[in-house]
């Protein structure tokens, strides 16, 4: 049987995708802002609570983290070049800040 040869893969051209990217990571950013306003909003709307500010700071320390991970993804995207893949530890993280602000928000309409 003869021996199949494969011609070496072209250098990848990235084109646009990585400003794409970074767009979706400023747009999901925003939804993020939004949702914490809402928070600190639902969590002050009957008068201040002890548990309505406990899970309105909880909110606000998730969505500084998720902030921080965003700002670290957009400035690695915006570098030039071509970006390294996603860190499975800040994937992790981004997609843990991101349930756990929405069960706070469950909590705070519950």
């Amino acid at each position: 049987m003869g021996r199949v040869t494969r011609a070496p893969a072209p250098d990848r051209d990235p084109g646009l995708q990585p400003e794409r990217t970074r767009l979706a990571w400023r747009r999901t950013t925003l939804s993020s802002t939004v949702a914490a306003v809402l928070a600190v909003k639902a969590a002050l709307h009957g008068g201040v609570r002890p548990e309505g500010v406990i899970i309105c700071a909880l909110c606000c320390a998730l969505w500084l983290g998720f902030l921080a991970l965003a700002h670290h993804r957009i400035t690695t995207l915006a570098a030039g070049g071509t970006p390294p893949p996603l860190a499975p530890r800040h994937a992790t993280a981004t997609v843990l800040c991101t349930v756990a602000v929405a069960v706070c928000a469950a909590v705070l309409v519950y």
